[in-house]
């Protein structure tokens, strides 16, 4: 609620905005942290709770559930908000016009309102509210920036994105006819009843949302509004789309899957088997495109379908082990990939440089910032050493697990395709001789809470990878209850 009213505030302040606005901002986001260290705090020492709004029973009221792995995911999505949003105070004032600022802001409280809403409902049309909220605010904070290309990009995500949630409606409604109930746990216990009267309507509900969420998280070949969106939109949008928003519409579909219908019922269906085979071609295509990119913010945003695949494919293999994997990379993926949007919108924020062929020799003038480019592209890779690494440890070790050693040769292709990508950019950068170059007025050092921002991001990187037991021992406490296995 504190971030739902601060969205309802910021449209009221008079200008100009000044530096207690940026402060104000990030009180706001400081305080939702603390709630949010408590709240997983509580949960580690008492266990999981729900809350139902109006003090309704379950079948009527709407349910919240906060478990162990949903109260981690909001202090994650809150902490790397407060560091995008710390970014954002400089690079804005560069990329839209200062009368759009209090509406950006505005639309990133509704953000992670909304997302945050996403993690914890237990509802399915509560969760549908909650998508829309959050696809019609992801398409606003890229057509914000008011250029031919963002505008493209927002409408073709916006046509997109209508479809994946007119989808999600369809599907929820197919669900809510068989069973009566909207609360995932109600409709959990009835649809084990109902499955052989109605295995068509099931069928067909469970493809209706698995499309829809496919394609709001941009799962391969329901991709392509991607590339443009995250390319074309304010780098501090670029971020959060990447690194938050994707994630949001990935844990959705989990829950949609273990919660809703059940292990049991999404492998008679055969749904597992088929996120396998799309999260493979995502591996590898994904990887293919981004090859082909010479856009550094294209070749990001195709690195993300690359690594959304990693995530479905642990998600499809229906074991414990493999779901870990899968939300230790929802969380590994949001640390690399701010921290790679990030330097990268910073080296456009100084050179105006997009071309990856022109960053020979860019690390003596901006080490910070290549150095932080560096950490989250071997991360891509899975150098030792980064959360990257420990997210294909671990799925490596859940592919063999699950019986499927053939994965673990796709998984080390995808890896090997990272590197051809990833490496080129980090040799020329610190190798490469040094050509001249004319440099924006501001010189060559980004500012402070841009430095601040990139140096967090990166550190929390190779904290994970060094100390992975910080986030696996949370996630494997959430795990059973949260698939029933």
């Amino acid at each position: 609620m504190l971030l739902l009213g601060s969205a309802v505030i910021i449209p009221l302040l008079k200008k100009p905005l000044g530096r207690r606005f940026e402060f104000g901002i990030l009180g706001v986001l400081g305080i939702s942290i603390i709630f949010a260290i408590l709240e997983l705090d509580n949960v580690l020492r008492e266990s999981s709770y729900s809350y139902i709004f109006g003090s309704y029973s379950r079948g009527i009221g709407i349910e919240f559930i906060v478990d162990e792995f949903s109260a981690l995911m909001t202090l994650v999505v809150l902490v790397l908000a407060i560091l995008i949003v710390l970014y954002s105070f400089r690079d804005l004032e560069h990329e839209i016009h200062s009368s759009r600022i209090k509406g950006y802001y505005t639309l990133v409280f509704l953000m992670l309102f909304s997302l945050i809403g996403m993690i914890f409902t237990n509802d399915i049309f509560n969760l549908y509210v909650f998508v829309e909220l959050l696809s019609l605010t992801s398409v606003a904070i890229i057509a914000i920036k008011n250029t031919k290309d963002s505008l493209y990009a927002s409408m073709k995500y916006l046509i997109m994105g209508t479809i994946g949630s007119v989808t999600v409606l369809m599907g929820s409604a197919l669900i809510y006819m068989v069973t009566g109930h909207l609360n995932m746990t109600l409709i959990n216990a009835e649809i084990s009843q109902v499955w052989e009267q109605y295995p068509i309507n099931i069928l067909l509900a469970m493809g209706f949302i698995l499309t829809g969420f496919g394609i709001k998280a941009a799962m391969f070949p329901l991709h392509n509004w991607l590339p443009d969106a995250h390319s074309s939109a304010p780098t501090p949008s670029s971020a959060l789309l990447s690194g938050l928003v994707v994630k949001g519409y990935v844990f959705s579909m989990a829950k949609l899957i273990y919660r809703v219908v059940g292990k049991d019922i999404s492998a008679d269906i055969g749904i597992t088997r088929f996120i396998i085979i799309f999260a493979v071609m995502g591996m590898i295509m994904g990887s293919v495109f981004a090859l082909s990119q010479r856009d550094i913010k294209r070749r990001l945003a195709y690195s993300s379908v690359a690594q959304i695949g990693y995530i479905f494919l642990g998600l499809a293999l229906a074991t414990e082990l493999g779901i870990s994997s899968a939300l230790f990379h929802v969380i590994s993926h949001a640390f690399m990939k701010t921290a790679l949007f990030l330097s990268a919108g910073s080296i456009i924020f100084l050179t105006g440089i997009r071309d990856v062929r022109k960053l020979d020799g860019i690390a003596y003038e901006m080490p910070i910032t290549m150095i932080v480019f560096a950490i989250g592209a071997i991360g891509m890779i899975g150098i030792p050493g980064t959360s990257g690494f420990m997210s294909k440890w671990y799925l490596g070790l859940a592919v063999l697990d699950a019986g499927y050693p053939e994965l673990l040769i796709v998984i080390l292709l995808s890896s090997f395709l990272n590197a051809l990508y990833y490496m080129p950019i980090i040799i020329s950068a610190f190798i490469a001789e040094h050509p001249d170059r004319s440099y924006a007025p501001e010189g060559t050092c980004s500012p402070l809470p841009m430095r601040i921002s990139m140096a967090i991001v990166a550190a929390g990187s190779l904290l994970i990878g060094f100390f992975p037991n910080i986030v696996m021992d949370i996630i494997k406490l959430a795990v059973p209850t949260f698939v029933g296995l």
